[in-house]
């Protein structure tokens, strides 16, 4: 009321509001006040014209005139102004010309209200009643200007009523006349609270909508209402752009329609479409809608959310709600789940993706037998490509194998990664007997086909084995144990092959599993032990070294041969310590022995490819005080085949220290004159296998020894026959060339006190 009253300053917008609202309403309503005054006037002249001097009813008829056009002066400035440059001082001018304005009746009723009889007085009464009403109406939303038009006019009922014995007449004209300014009051305090209430409520919906309006302009979301048809209405600009239409063409269209685009004429809907219909058509709410939206022949995905609008008598009068296009998030979570799903380099599904895809096929075939089936595949020889290639060319080549995989697989058949070299595929139906080796067969055949990667031509094969359920496993786990199991069979009968799952090859995995245990605390535990095996000098037939060969006696499984503990100590990565072991303990005996006799130590592609492999050897030769050249360490072809430069590059650092090198197998492997050449072995050794065929007579094997023997000579290296056993294969390696021979015949593996006792006695007292 203060602000209301030019009080107080006005300091915020809702109070701006509420100062022009007063001044508007009281200018729409001072024509009343100027009609009123005009009747007045000419009422005046009609009563008092006779009784009253003339030059008192000019004179305030002219005051009265000029009272009215200073009024309109005074607000003439504020009119030109505007409502934004409104103040308090606004209010003081236009009570001014109220104050004016009841002056001049005030006056009217002290003046010519004694002028005339009772009658008349009465008459200027009714007529000053209707004047305070005119009054207090046009300034009743202005408190200080209805204040300033009513208490002169109070004055003057006071002065109109001077009589004695009128002072009821004047309690009773004073009353009214409070009664009216009171009204007035009470007014201006309702019309201010209103108005304040309104003026807050426009500047809230004024801030909401300049946010909607920034919301729409600068994110992805739009607002869309809907009427009680669900048709379109109030459409906004941002959702005409995002259907690339103008709101014109938008508004009053079916919005069930319109996001159906060219769906709506084949009644091809997609199921976040219909729920849509849905809820509109219950009339309920919804958030977080996705759906499918064609837009000018493209595909988007939008996400829509909105509730029912009603009116006050809570009829329904449709939806509004907000919208927004998801269709990045949306590619985004779909790319995440083609991540999650398939493989990225070759495009097939994953190992999580073929899981799923066999437990289905596992519970569509519970109670059928045969259910499914599970083959795993390898490709054979493909680390090779890696390594002498690179990744680069080896990722190329995985593609390749995917594209050719998913020729064979058709059908209902389902193949995958599950990593490296390996994949698999899922047989959900085995229609007959067959079906299963048929596609084994089939899938060798294409991915061991020639393969171009860039510039080379590459050859890989691949090993596939199986399991069938239920009979191999009725659950996921089982199924893929027993099909790793069957590949494992065929990698290690070559590869290239297809076996399917038999029960003894679970019993041989745990053999295998608790063989490493055991072996594992055997080399904790000392139980290995090494036995010497003599390499006699062909003509002289004395011992020019001894060949160490480790062995194992279990505690309670007794002897194991080296043929079932090695495959599984390389498997085991244990390897690499059990030859270190060997290497140290072969060093610190042979260093006992004459000055002339060698040991050989048998050294694995592992050992070879391990960086701290030649400061093993110094170590051990340092720490025994054998001599270097007294040291033969043996390496079978195999080692080549992983990393040529590498093992070259260790060989040659092992000569350069004045070890001998002895090629251990040659010709079972895969024979490369180019690692002779490359690499100056001192000593070849023949296999067995070759020493009995030439004892047989068998023409490829006397061929082999002659053309090795003859190799060895040229090269300036010399030959070791191995598995030499009667005289008569001891004459036959003599007569081919063979200068040293290593077998039965001169002596089994032996412990190193039996070994010791081969050498002359003085020798044998100086080992103790």
């Amino acid at each position: 009321m203060r602000a209301m009253m030019g009080m107080s300053a006005i300091g915020d917008a809702a109070g701006m509001r509420v100062l022009d609202a007063q001044l508007r309403s009281a200018d729409g309503v001072a024509v009343l006040r100027h009609v009123m005054n005009i009747c007045g006037l000419l009422f005046l002249w009609q009563v008092f014209f006779r009784c009253c001097p003339p030059w008192l009813l000019n004179g305030w008829s002219v005051s009265l005139v000029a009272v009215s056009l200073a009024s309109l002066l005074l607000d003439r400035p504020r009119k030109r102004a505007g409502s934004e440059d409104l103040s308090a001082a606004d209010l003081w001018r236009h009570a001014v010309g109220a104050l004016l304005h009841g002056s001049v009746w005030a006056v009217c009723m002290a003046l010519i209200s004694h002028s005339g009889d009772t009658e008349q007085l009465v008459a200027l009464w009714t007529l000053i009643s209707c004047v305070m009403v005119c009054g207090a109406i046009s300034y009743a939303a202005v408190p200080l200007s209805a204040i300033a038009f009513l208490l002169p006019c109070i004055a003057g009922l006071f002065a109109m009523f001077h009589a004695g014995g009128e002072l009821p007449l004047r309690a009773l004209s004073s009353s009214y006349a409070l009664s009216l300014l009171g009204g007035c009051l009470i007014y201006a305090h309702t019309f201010g609270r209103q108005h304040s209430a309104t003026a807050q409520l426009v500047e809230k919906t004024e801030v909401v909508s300049l946010l909607l309006r920034e919301y729409e302009a600068g994110g992805s979301d739009w607002l869309w209402q809907t009427d009680a048809m669900r048709q379109l209405t109030g459409v906004s600009a941002r959702l005409a752009e995002m259907l690339g239409r103008t709101p014109a063409q938008l508004e009053g269209a079916s919005l069930v329609q319109l996001l159906a685009g060219s769906g709506w004429e084949s009644g091809r809907f997609a199921a976040g479409l219909r729920s849509l219909a849905e809820h509109l058509k219950q009339r309920e709410s919804f958030s977080n809608l996705v759906l499918p939206v064609e837009v000018q022949g493209q595909w988007r995905w939008w996400e829509l959310s909105a509730s029912p609008r009603h009116d006050e008598q809570g009829v329904f009068q449709g939806f509004r709600g907000v919208g927004s296009d998801v269709t990045a998030q949306r590619e985004s979570a779909d790319k995440i789940a083609q991540l999650a799903r398939f493989d990225p380099l070759t495009g097939l599904p994953n190992r999580s993706h073929l899981r799923e895809a066999l437990d289905h096929a596992l519970e569509a075939a519970h109670g059928r037998s045969p259910g499914c089936a599970y083959l795993m595949i390898d490709l054979d020889r493909f680390k090779a490509v890696n390594d002498t290639l690179g990744h680069q060319i080896g990722d190329k080549l995985l593609s390749q194998v995917a594209r050719r995989l998913l020729t064979v697989c058709t059908g209902d058949d389902f193949c995958g990664r599950i990593g490296g070299d390996e994949f698999a595929v899922v047989m959900p139906r085995i229609s007959d007997g067959v079906a299963v080796p048929r596609l084994a067969s089939a899938i060798i055949t294409a991915l061991s086909a020639p393969y171009q990667v860039d510039q080379h031509i590459l050859h890989v094969g691949a090993s596939v084995g199986s399991a069938l359920s239920p009979a191999d496993g009725q659950e996921a786990e089982a199924l893929i144990r027993s099909a790793d199991l069957a590949l494992y069979r065929a990698k290690g009968e070559g590869g290239g092959l297809h076996c399917a799952y038999e029960p003894q090859l679970h019993a041989q995995a745990e053999e295998r599993r608790q063989l490493e245990l055991a072996l594992r605390e055997a080399l904790e535990k000392d139980q290995l032990h090494i036995l010497y095996q003599p390499v006699v000098d062909a003509g002289e037939e004395r011992i020019v070294g001894f060949e160490a060969l480790v062995r194992w006696t279990h505690p309670e499984m007794g002897p194991i041969s080296p043929v079932r503990f090695i495959p599984v100590a390389e498997e085991a990565r244990l390897i690499g310590p059990i030859g270190e072991w060997v290497l140290r303990t072969a060093c610190r005996e042979a260093a006992n022995w004459p000055d002339a006799v060698r040991i050989a130590v048998n050294v694995s592609a592992e050992q070879l490819a391990h960086p701290s492999f030649v400061a093993a050897v110094v170590s051990a030769l340092a720490q025994s005080g054998l001599e270097s050249s007294r040291l033969e360490l043996e390496v079978t072809e195999s080692v080549f085949m992983t990393d040529d430069a590498g093992a070259l590059r260790v060989l040659d650092q092992l000569l350069a220290l004045g070890i001998q090198l002895s090629l251990d197998d040659f010709g079972t492997g895969y024979s490369s004159l180019g690692y002779l050449s490359r690499t100056r072995f001192n000593t070849i050794k023949i296999d067995r296998s070759f020493v009995v065929g030439a004892s047989r007579n068998t023409a490829e094997s006397l061929a082999i020894i002659r053309a090795v023997v003859t190799l060895a000579d040229s090269l300036g290296m010399a030959t070791t026959a191995e598995g030499v056993e009667t005289q008569a294969e001891l004459d036959m390696v003599r007569r081919l060339g063979c200068q040293k021979v290593q077998g039965y015949y001169f002596g089994r593996p032996m412990p190193a006190g039996d070994a010791a006792r081969l050498f002359p006695t003085t020798v044998q007292r100086a080992i103790g």
